[in-house]
């Protein structure tokens, strides 16, 4: 539970300037898919110590879980 709020506390600050809505709606989607983005982040940083940077490495993992984020987004 507390790893679980500081997880919101750092996700609001990154969202900042994502409406309000928006972001609850993104809080909701990882609190609810937590080990999907758990696999992302942990390919993302492979890519990273691959060489590549964080945007292209996190765009790379995207669009290869493309399916199930859709999935779940809806």
């Amino acid at each position: 539970m507390f790893k679980n709020m500081l997880m919101k506390k750092m996700l609001k600050s990154q969202l900042k300037d994502v409406p309000e809505a928006e972001q609850e709606k993104i809080l909701k989607v990882l609190e609810e898919n937590p080990e999907l983005f758990k696999k992302i982040a942990l390919e993302a940083q492979e890519k990273i110590k691959e060489g590549k940077d964080q945007m292209t490495a996190m765009m790379e993992v995207m669009q290869s879980h493309q399916d199930e984020l859709k999935d779940i987004m809806k």
